[in-house]
């Protein structure tokens, strides 16, 4: 990752930390109230050249739901805690994963991760070179439909990404992120 996008991961993450530990502090308390298990839930996921790392999120689902994409449970309502869609609704789930941006296995920008089982998902951005680019907190795919795009959408949308990626586009996707948290827009409840 060039060094200009890492300092400014990192200042932007430090700020976002300090301005949302009360929030962060809040929720993690809320998930471990209203449901048996942890706050939070690490997922095993793709990085930069397909490397495996764990990412946390506010867990929104019960502790017996099946590690798959949520698309793919055949009704994934049954399976979300008490407050679960609302933190997926507001994206409050993801607030841990500043973790990860700070660590350095994401970005505040780049493809969202995919799960280690999604194998259509890793084959199709490898095979585009995608899989070169740490993995971001959001990203062009995200605020171009998010959960609701099929794969192969996802997977062109990543591409683009790749090819016009800029410290302008960045700042432009995160601004439409906000945009889209705030209307909810495609977010899988």
């Amino acid at each position: 990752m060039p060094l200009h996008k890492r300092l400014f991961d990192l200042s932007l993450t430090l700020v976002a930390s300090l301005l949302l530990s009360l929030p962060f502090l809040v929720v993690a308390l809320l998930v471990k109230v209203t449901s048996p298990g942890p706050a939070f839930y690490w997922s095993d996921r793709v990085g930069r050249n397909n490397r495996l790392f764990a990412m946390p999120k506010f867990r929104s689902m019960r502790t017996d739901t099946p590690v798959v994409a949520t698309h793919l449970l055949s009704d994934p309502d049954a399976y979300l805690t008490p407050i679960g869609s609302i933190l997926r609704r507001t994206s409050l789930d993801e607030l841990p994963q500043l973790w990860s941006i700070i660590k350095g296995d994401m970005s505040l920008v780049g493809p969202r991760p995919a799960l280690f089982n999604q194998s259509d998902l890793i084959e199709a951005r490898t095979a585009l070179g995608i899989s070169t680019l740490t993995p971001g907190l959001t990203g062009w795919a995200q605020v171009n439909g998010r959960d609701d795009l099929p794969i192969v959408e996802k997977v062109e949308f990543d591409r683009q990404y790749l090819e016009c990626q800029s410290l302008f586009f960045d700042m432009r996707i995160i601004w439409l992120t906000l945009l889209n948290v705030l209307r909810s827009d495609g977010v899988a409840h």
